[in-house]
């Protein structure tokens, strides 16, 4: 299948964007022969920075493939931001289905008419403290089984160092460099024709991140922690912590009263 011509939408926006990201960032990009050709694929990505979307789609954008990023269908539906959404093909995500497999079946959709889907598989930036890839939701997987496309492992890093995570204001000086670094695809050959139970997702999950974790080790030229950040073991985990210490202040308490 011959790739997806650009459009008027998708020109424009790079025309708004690419000025300001050549200017504020310097690119070291790698990788872009795993990129296919033509086809329908996924690529999964690390997000550690509110402007990554942007200089990630900015490297994509080059390689011709252009992505189409999932975004809450809310954004699709009003004003300039709604027809740029629609205009470049943007995937609107229904988060209020209770069918996981129906929230991404415009994802579906867009894999099997030979689109690139570019997904965030944390779902969010990484809160991970060294800014590694943390535990990810299993959309990506469910997409990438149902399909049996190809899915490409990229890692990027140096957006996250000119806006910093949930930070509202850049560190523009000096001039960052965005490093990304695309991998040959994931093999999840041995999930395919499986029931797509949690525990099948969430494993193949667990491969597509180990893909991009060490794309990104290369990157940093460092280790990853050897277990991926969980934000909800971490909430499970601060719950107790909160919950012994308001044990040992009670006990505490109750000593002083009996020795007044």
């Amino acid at each position: 299948m011959p790739r997806r011509r650009i459009g008027f939408w998708y020109r424009f926006a790079a025309v708004l964007c690419k000025p300001p990201l050549v200017v504020l960032i310097k690119r070291d990009w790698r990788g872009m022969e795993h990129i296919p050709a033509d086809g329908g694929f996924i690529t999964a990505v690390n997000h550690n920075s509110h402007a990554d979307p942007f200089a990630y789609a900015h490297y994509q954008y080059n390689t011709g493939r252009v992505p189409r990023f999932l975004a809450k269908s809310g954004l699709f539906k009003k004003g300039f931001v709604g027809a740029a959404m629609r205009g470049t093909g943007q995937i609107p995500v229904y988060r209020e289905t209770t069918d996981a497999l129906s929230a991404f079946r415009a994802a579906i959709e867009a894999v099997e008419r030979g689109e690139c889907v570019a997904f965030y598989p944390e779902g969010t930036i990484t809160r991970d403290p060294g800014q590694w890839p943390m535990t990810a939701k299993t959309g990506a997987a469910r997409v990438a089984l149902t399909t049996k496309c190809p899915v490409i492992p990229v890692a990027q890093w140096g957006a996250n160092e000119l806006l910093p995570p949930y930070a509202k204001k850049p560190n523009l000086r000096p001039r960052k460099t965005h490093h990304v670094l695309a991998g040959p695809p994931v093999d999840l050959s041995r999930f395919y024709d499986k029931e797509l139970t949690p525990d099948l997702l969430k494993e193949a999950t667990e491969v597509i991140m180990a893909a991009i974790t060490r794309q990104l080790e290369e990157i940093r030229g460092e280790k990853a922690p050897a277990t991926p950040y969980d934000p909800r073991r971490e909430r499970i985990e601060q719950r107790r912590r909160t919950h012994e210490q308001r044990q040992v202040q009670e006990k505490a308490e109750q000593e002083e009263e009996q020795g007044t």
